[in-house]
């Protein structure tokens, strides 16, 4: 590989990290419109093994903000994140799968709290230099109240 090739791999590595920290930050701050901004036209989500729902990023959209007014108090801890950068050929404009884990506190409005924890699987898209989210699927592992 050249340096040219590596670096435009390091690169496209720190650009998909950003894109799954603000994915964090725009739910932990109720954010919806940098939510869907997220995401490439067409893009889903799916929450169901969390109790949630699947379909596309407008109606699941909505239900976040419907379902995290039962949250005021809320961070996404999102680590171990593995990002394998796809064959160019798979999407001439670039492609990334990331795995990652997640530490989900949470406060009720009562002052209970509510953590899970689980495990993240996204798809990115680069389009027109920029990278978006195709897909994000959450694996709920645990979860204590």
């Amino acid at each position: 590989m050249t340096q040219r090739v590596d670096l435009a791999a390091v690169m496209a590595r720190l650009a998909v990290d950003d894109l799954v920290t603000g994915y964090a930050m725009a739910v932990d701050d109720a954010d919806w419109g940098a939510y869907r901004a997220l995401f490439v036209p067409g893009g889903r989500a799916d929450y169901r093994s969390s109790g949630g729902i699947e379909g596309p990023v407008d109606e699941v959209a909505h239900w976040l903000a419907e379902s995290m007014r039962l949250f005021p108090v809320r961070q996404h801890l999102i680590l171990n994140r593995r990002i394998v950068l796809a064959d160019p050929a798979g999407h001439p404009d670039g492609a990334a799968s990331v795995r990652a884990d997640y530490l989900n506190p949470m406060r009720f409005a009562s002052g209970a709290e509510y953590m899970s924890g689980g495990r993240y699987a996204f798809t990115a898209l680069r389009v027109d230099e920029n990278w978006r989210l195709g897909s994000v699927v959450v694996e709920e592992k645990w979860r204590r109240v």
